[in-house]
This record gives C-alpha cells, structure tokens and sequence, in this order.
C-alpha cells in the first residue's frame, strides 16, 4: 500500500499523454479520453482511498488534492491570459465578452440555483451556492475543445475570453455567497449589509489588478534590463505566478485567480519585451498539467455517489445543458453584435472543469467541518459534490462530441481545414494560390514586397504586406478555413523561422517550406531539422530555381487524371521535368508534394503542376 501512491503519481502523466495521443489520432476531444482513463485508473487507484487508508483520515485526499489543483488552475488561468490580447476586443467580441461575464453569470446564477432547489431537494442556502460555482466553464475545458474545434477567429475569441475571465468571476461569487448565507449565519453573527460584499469585490479587485500588473511589470523590467539569463525565465514567471497566488489567496479569498489572470493579460500585451519564449513553455507546461488534473479528477470519481444524486442529477445536468445555458446566452447577447449563428453556438458551448470541481469540493469540506451546522445543509454538502461532477463529465460529453458538428454545421469551423497560408508572392506562388482559390480552397497570401502584395489583390487573392513573421499576421489576418503553412519568400532563414512560427498554430504536420538554395553545403544541410518545415515538392527545386524556370516558360497547371487520360500521358504531354505541387482527391482532400514523400496521382484525382507552356514547348 505504501507503494501505491508512487506507482498512481507515475500512472498519471503517462496515461495523460496517451489519452492525448489517441484522441489526435481518431480525432475526438482530448477530454473525454482523459476522463475515461482517469475513471478506469480509479477502480484500480483511487487517490482518496490511498491516502486514507495510510493516514487514517478520510479526508486528507481532498486536502492534499485540492491546493495541488488549486495551484495547477492558477497555472492554466496564467497561461490563458498570456494567450489574452486587447486588440480582440473589438466592437462586438468586446461587448460580447462583458455581457457574457455580467448579465450572462447573472442569468446562469438565478437560473441554475432555481433549479438546484427544486430538482435536487437542496435547501435554498445550498442551492444559490451551487448556482454560483456553477456558473464558471474554464480554460482547462474550454482551451482543449477550442483547439479541436478550431472555429473561426471571432467566436474563438470570445470562448476564450470568456473561459478564462468567468472561472475568477464564479469563484469570487461563491465565496461572497459562503461567507453571507454559511459563515455569519454558523457564527451567530448578524448577515452582512450591502455594503460588505461590494467591499470584498473592491478589495478583491484591487489586489487582483495591483498584485497582477506590479508583478508583470517587475518581470518585464528584469528581463529588460538583462538582469536575468533567458534560461531562467520561464522558471522565473511560473514561480512569480504561484507566488502571487498564494499571496493573493492569504489576503484575500479566491482573489489569486484574478491575479494571475490579469498578470498574463499584462505580460500579454505590454511591448516591451517579447514573451514569445515564455508562452511556448507555459502551453506545454498547460497542456501537462490539464492532462494530469483530469486523469486526477477521473480516478477520484466514485460512481457509486454518483448514482446517489440519481435521475434527479441527470434531468439537472440536461436542463443546465439546454435551459441555463441557451437563455443566458439568449439575454446576454440581446442587440449584440453576434450573428444568429454564432449565438447558437455559444448557447451550446458550456462545460465545466476543475475550478467547479475544486472550489464545491472545498465548500463541501466546510459545510462538513462545522458539527453545529443545520443538518439539512450538512446533508446537502455530500450531494454538491457528485451533482457537480455529474455536470462536469455530462458537459463535457455533450459538449465534446457535439460542439466541432454543431461549428461546422453553422459554418463556424472546419473540421480539417484544407486553406493555405502562403509566405510569398512571387509571380509563381501568385498562380498557384489563383488557381487552388478558384478550386474552392482558403487562400491567404502574405509578403513584405508591396508591388507583389498589389499584383495578389488585382489577381483577387487576400493578400497583406506584412512580414510572415509579424505578430499582425496571427492576430489580425483572418485564418478561418486555413490548415496549412507554405514558407516561400526568397530568404531561406525566413522561411526556418516562419516555419517554426507556424508549427504553434498548425502542427508541424501541416507546415512547409522550400529547400534551401545551397542545401548540403555545410552547417546548411541541417536547417531542415531545426525549422519544423517539412520540405517542399521535389529535391533541388528552390526559389531560383522556380523563377528560372517561370522565365523559360513553365506554368502552374490543374489537370484531371482519368482512365483516358493517365497520369504517364500527361507527363509525356509536357515532359520530363514535370514537377507536381498537389494532388486534389475526388472528395477534396488537398495532398501537397514534399521531397522526401513525392505524390503519384491517380485516375480520379486532380493534379497542379508546374509545366512547360503549350506554346513554348519544342
């Protein structure tokens, strides 16, 4: 037994990442895998029952669990904020985001408290504090969901603002529901006025906001004045950002969680240094620890409560789903700025995570310590519990399987987006995204050289003259429907560095760049392994070679391969030095041509390649 706890830490982050594994492969949201393995690795190990059964205390699971958790979420809230920039709050997705977290929040209180008092049989003290936790979702949830989904760039924003922005708000909220309706009333004190619970939002606020920004501020001038070795950096923030929780947490209630949220928000959008290093360690760090923390809330499941809360919890966990979720959108976003379509979406996009699990499983223990309480409301605390986890794993099951058809339904998302994202705009680029445009394809054109740019938009391309490597190509250039990265400006360190870039946001599956002009000579000959860009169409074709053999001639062409005429036709039709770019299949699916794995396209698929123009053959 005293071994069981080492084996259950080691189980954890492997079965993590195996869950995340899987579901890239048959392609469903992360959560679900997660959960899943958790559940099975709880028959076998139950972290509760572990520690329990070594100590002799039931309780001390929770006890240690929860801070572990609590300092994971405010991990995951920092990393979220990092991932916060202003300039996404425009017009509507601004608006929208501040009904959400007000009116929103509002409607989903009163709301899921009605329904708490008269489906579960709670009394009404512990049914308007259910309502409160539960009006959070989260980045633990929302982030993995979002990554899957992929929706386009408006609504996206406002998920993720509100994913982060709501988890503070929510567990500010219940704790001012805590201390007004349990802690004074259990002390035989008198309620608060009005004025207190206004004081503990100022107060929460200030040390929020002051304790946030001080510390980004006092990071940033460090890492500007050099007064720190860039391998420290991101140990430096992290360890800043549990600090500062804790601080915040001993002065003030649940006020860390603003902290660190408004700490990234600030570090996210001051210009003085760049935190591009920090936020790729701070993702990874992310994704570890969401991939632990539902492996953990998973195994500590009892089913066995959770058939306690019975038909009662699941008619709950529906009308949370269906009737909570869709009128607080429905009254939030009264005359916004959202079209029908997305407001739909976010009626059907609420699931709840680990901050829920965590700050109801916290007020249980309360309510339970305290022998003198009513014993009704000490009934109710072993009920919030599995009524909340019934809505995590049903949010979470409804929402992960149904949100990405509901997205791509609405014309929201794209399951496998097949659009290209071109570094470059030479002539040749030009017509080949021209002629994948006019196949059906999302084509975005990107280069520093403006009579380039000017020549795209003529050829009505969605061109931009920006440097591929510019913060303005991922925030403000619309990449709804773009899957892939080609890196083809005539700079070869370009083109590393820009495929670097993009492997963040598409996978380095899905980005490409052309070889370089001198590959093999030297140091050169390993740029490809350190860029992340898998290299493009046949060996030695290069920028100079593509606009030799643009000047002799040669063209881009789309061609059908059929039984009549052969893919070995058309290669005697044009000649040997043929180079195909892409091969479309009947479906339209888009394959594109890479040195180490040439494509060999078949009767049925389409092909675009750069051959001789008819009349200059000969």
């Amino acid at each position: 037994m005293d071994d069981q706890i080492f084996y259950y830490l080691a189980l954890v982050p492997l079965l993590g990442m195996l869950a995340q594994l899987l579901a890239w492969w048959i392609r469903v949201p992360s959560i679900l895998l997660l959960l899943g393995f958790g559940v099975l690795l709880g028959f076998w190990m139950n972290p509760d029952v572990i520690l329990s059964e070594l100590s002799g205390d039931e309780t001390l699971g929770p006890k240690i669990v929860f801070p572990l958790v609590s300092l994971a979420v405010a991990v995951i809230l920092f990393e979220g904020g990092l991932s916060l920039r202003f300039h996404e709050l425009k017009s509507a997705v601004g608006g929208a985001v501040i009904r959400l977290c007000t009116i929103g929040v509002l409607i989903s209180w009163v709301l899921g408290s009605l329904f708490a008092w008269w489906l579960l049989g709670l009394h009404w003290k512990s049914a308007v504090l259910l309502g409160a936790v539960l009006v959070v979702t989260g980045p633990t949830v929302v982030a993995p969901l979002l990554r899957y989904i992929r929706p386009n760039r408006k609504i996206g924003s406002v998920v993720k603002w509100e994913g982060i922005i709501i988890d503070p708000i929510g567990a500010i909220l219940a704790v001012l529901v805590f201390e007004q309706l349990f802690h004074h009333g259990h002390h035989g004190s008198e309620a608060m006025t009005i004025w207190e619970p206004l004081t503990s939002i100022v107060k929460t606020s200030a040390i929020g906001i002051g304790f946030g920004c001080a510390t980004g501020w006092l990071l940033t001038t460090i890492v500007k004045r050099y007064w720190m070795p860039d391998y420290l950096h991101g140990l430096a923030f992290l360890a800043s950002s549990l600090a500062v929780f804790g601080l915040s947490n001993w002065l003030m209630h649940e006020s860390g969680l603003v902290t660190v949220t408004v700490m990234g928000i600030y570090l996210a959008n001051q210009k003085k240094i760049s935190i591009e290093h920090v936020v790729e360690f701070k993702e990874n760090l992310g994704v570890f620890l969401i991939s632990c923390l539902f492996i953990v809330l998973g195994s500590r499941l009892d089913l066995a409560v959770l058939g306690e809360v019975g038909w009662r919890g699941a008619f709950f966990v529906l009308l949370m789903i269906v009737v909570v979720r869709p009128l607080s959108i429905w009254g939030a976003m009264w005359k916004s700025g959202l079209s029908k379509q997305e407001q739909i979406f976010l009626a059907f996009l609420a699931p709840r995570g680990i901050v829920a699990a965590a700050v109801v499983s916290v007020f249980s223990l309360r309510i339970l310590a305290s022998a003198d309480q009513d014993p009704m409301l000490m009934s109710d605390a072993e009920i919030l519990v599995p009524a909340t986890f019934m809505l995590i794993v049903g949010t979470v099951a409804v929402y992960g399987l149904g949100a990405a058809p509901l997205a791509r339904r609405l014309g929201l998302a794209e399951s496998n987006p097949q659009g290209i994202l071109f570094g470059g705009a030479t002539p040749w680029i030009r017509d080949v995204a021209a002629i994948l445009q006019d196949a059906g394809y999302t084509v975005v054109v990107v280069d520093t050289n403006y009579e380039n740019v000017s020549a795209a938009k003529m050829a009505g391309l969605d061109a931009h003259c920006k440097s591929i490597l510019s913060d303005y190509v991922h925030e403000e250039v619309n990449l709804a429907g773009v899957g892939r990265f080609l890196a083809l400006t005539k700079n070869d360190a370009v083109n590393a560095m820009a495929a670097a870039e993009f492997s963040h946001l598409f996978g380095s599956q899905n980005v490409y760049r052309l070889l370089p002009g001198d590959l093999g000579k030297g140091s050169r000959s390993k740029v490809g392994e350190v860029s992340r860009g898998r290299e493009l169409f046949a060996e030695e074709w290069a920028e100079e070679r593509f606009e030799a053999a643009y000047e002799s001639g040669f063209r881009p062409k789309l061609t059908r391969i059929s039984e009549e005429f052969t893919f070995e036709d058309f290669s005697c039709k044009y000649g040997d030095e043929v180079l195909v770019l892409f091969v479309i299949e009947p479906n339209g699916l888009l394959h594109i041509n890479t040195a180490d794995y040439e494509l060999e396209p078949r009767v049925g698929q389409s092909v675009i390649a750069l051959v001789k123009a008819e009349g200059d053959q000969g």
